[in-house]
């Protein structure tokens, strides 16, 4: 269910910031292309992470910036950028435990993104986390 929820929000997200489309149409859009329809707390979940990264859009990209190096938002590939976007929103701001959270994201990189996405994806996250373990960066506790 949650992997699933991602992968919307991911779709969302992107036709949203990187395609320009009204929130509200993105929806429609991502909605109307799934092959089966979305249970309630899927669809639920997937609109919390959405929502919650726009609310917390500007916090999430300052820690993106600090936590990605040698890249600017501008050179990265959109896909890479917007998955980054909702897993750092879900580990700073939700309480899911790390592990799967990465492992959704990588997945989702790899399936729309570039050849190397994967690894840079897991990269910045795995960076990210540490930052939070060492107390650097405040984040919702964890789910046991």
């Amino acid at each position: 269910m949650r992997r699933r929820a991602r992968e919307i929000a991911f779709k969302v997200l992107f036709e949203h910031l990187v395609g320009g489309v009204p929130l509200e149409e993105a929806w429609r859009h991502a909605l109307e292309l799934e092959a089966e329809p979305l249970d309630e707390e899927t669809r639920a979940f997937a609109r919390r992470l959405v929502d919650g990264y726009l609310t917390h859009r500007e916090k999430v990209d300052e820690v993106l910036k600090e936590t990605i190096e040698g890249w600017s938002f501008g050179q990265m590939n959109q896909t890479d950028l917007t998955v980054l976007r909702l897993a750092t929103y879900e580990a700073l701001f939700e309480s899911t435990p790390f592990a799967p959270l990465i492992e959704v994201a990588v997945k989702i990189a790899k399936r729309y993104g570039g050849e190397d996405s994967g690894r840079f994806v897991n990269g910045v996250l795995s960076r990210l986390v540490r930052r939070v373990e060492e107390g650097e960066l405040p984040a919702a506790p964890r789910e046991e």
